[in-house]
């Protein structure tokens, strides 16, 4: 199983209980084949960049679960030819496993850094080794 999540945009002009139907049908789809639902968040409408079939605004939606590649695909194909929906974008989900660093924990800059800054690097001490 593989963490997913859709970025659903629908037609604005469509009910919203039409909306949720699409949505119940996707849960249905990915739960029948053996996935899980993990959560839905309606981001509501939105101003698109540019024009879709003459529609200037797209209702979002982000929809998380989990599931194996071929449900996935599946389901993909399904929203590409359902009525409604304007587009879709299925992306894996990368957790993060690591704790982000601490500010200050590593403050001095590298050397690339202040370089790329326009500064001259701090000069390096060479530990020189003299024979006795």
């Amino acid at each position: 199983m593989n963490p997913y999540e859709i970025l659903l945009m629908l037609d604005p002009e469509l009910p919203e209980e039409r909306q949720g139907e699409i949505v119940q049908r996707m849960r249905q789809a990915i739960e029948q084949a053996g996935g899980s639902w993990t959560g839905h968040d309606a981001w509501g409408r939105r101003k698109l960049a540019y024009e879709i079939d003459k529609k200037t605004e797209g209702d979002y939606h982000l929809v998380t679960f989990d599931s194996d590649p071929a449900t996935l695909a599946e389901v993909s194909r399904v929203l590409r030819i359902t009525d409604g929906v304007m587009r879709h974008m299925p992306l894996r989900r990368i957790e993060r496993t690591t704790q982000p660093r601490e500010a200050g924990a590593d403050s001095a800059p590298s050397e690339s850094a202040e370089h790329s800054r326009g500064r001259e690097p701090a000069p390096v001490e060479a530990a020189v080794r003299t024979s006795e």
